[in-house]
């Protein structure tokens, strides 16, 4: 397997991190290009393949790994089995993540999916840890590590290859209908493919002489596992308690108001994280003499332009009157006293 592994949901750090190494520009407000629906099945295609080959792969690198006694390559099977099992909760949080909205979910399902990041990391946590624990009981014991058979590194540099394509695949594709979680899934793979190299060179140091190399290769594997586990679940958390997307969004959001016709000015931009999606809220002034009508509809074509220009998901807008005392942040009247 991706701010999208899913599948995004995405640190602002991250989100420009990637935009740097893509070159796809962050949160572009004219993106109008494809469809959450598009999206939806760009998303659907990539995933499978990514489980075809990652089924592939973590069968033939566990079987192989057994059989040639090297811990380091069924540690790499165990991280491709990993990354087959997080392809099918995309999946399934795919599906549920774009059913529309409904009297128990007023904003939509879009949070399916950070949910489902959030399993996710926890499930890769305990894995790595896992083969965290097991190399170094390996470690504890080098009288115990055997020589690993040569077919053992054919397996690996053939899984290193074959990450190395489902990386370049995946990006191509995220770049095309410019999504997020696409984007961190074909990192995602390409953090695979470095495990598999780390594993490689602990094969041949092995092969070579220097049987510690292949547990402390599985150790390395297992400690980017548990970073990963923990990165993702502990962005996940963050997106489920309402955290705002990047300042940079926030002011194209901002500018898109200001260019409507009849807003005057603009404060109070508040954005929360919706699976992919974002919902807005956000004062808008108008003339103070318009009418209720008037300021009305200035408010829905404000709300239709930025629905049009960016990824928002739902915009509520609050009128207030330009140049007149905000009274939205004036403290509370105190209640007069009883007697």
């Amino acid at each position: 397997m991706s701010g999208e592994v899913p599948w995004v949901n995405l640190a602002p750090q991250e989100t420009e991190c990637l935009r740097l190494l893509t070159d796809i520009p962050a949160d572009d407000p004219e993106d109008t290009l494809h469809t959450p629906a598009q999206r939806a099945a760009a998303a659907a295609r990539s995933t499978w393949i990514s489980v075809a080959v990652n089924l592939v792969l973590s069968t033939l690198q566990i079987a192989t790994g057994i059989l040639a006694r090297s811990q380091a390559l069924i540690a790499d099977g165990i991280h491709s089995l990993s990354d087959l099992v997080s392809d099918v909760v995309v999946l399934v949080a795919n599906h549920h993540g774009h059913k529309d909205a409904d009297a128990d979910h007023p904003y939509g399902h879009q949070r399916f999916e950070t949910a489902a990041s959030l399993v996710l990391g926890v499930l890769l946590l305990g894995v790595g840890l896992g083969m965290l624990w097991s190399a170094i009981t390996k470690l504890e014991h080098p009288d115990i590590v055997p020589r690993v058979h040569i077919a053992a590194l054919w397996v690996v540099l053939t899984a290193l290859l074959a990450k190395e394509l489902l990386f370049r695949y995946m990006l191509g594709v995220a770049k095309r209908v410019r999504s997020s979680m696409l984007v961190a899934n074909a990192w995602h793979a390409r953090s695979d493919a470095a495990s598999s190299l780390v594993v490689a060179v602990g094969i041949a140091g092995n092969l070579a002489g220097y049987p510690l190399l292949d547990p402390i290769a599985a150790a390395i594997v297992g400690f980017l596992v548990t970073r990963m586990g923990w990165s993702f679940g502990w962005d996940a958390l963050h997106d489920l308690m309402d955290r705002s997307v990047d300042e940079r969004e926030v002011e194209a959001i901002r500018r898109t108001l200001l260019d409507t016709p009849g807003v005057l000015s603009v404060h109070d931009v508040r954005t929360r994280k919706m699976g992919d999606m974002i919902v807005v809220d956000a004062h808008l002034e108008v003339q103070a003499t318009l009418t209720v009508e008037d300021g009305h509809n200035i408010a829905v074509e404000a709300r239709n332009r930025v629905m049009q220009r960016h990824r928002v998901l739902s915009l509520m807008t609050h009128i207030d009157p330009w140049q007149r005392p905000d009274l939205d942040h004036a403290p509370p009247a105190p209640r007069p006293r009883t007697t």
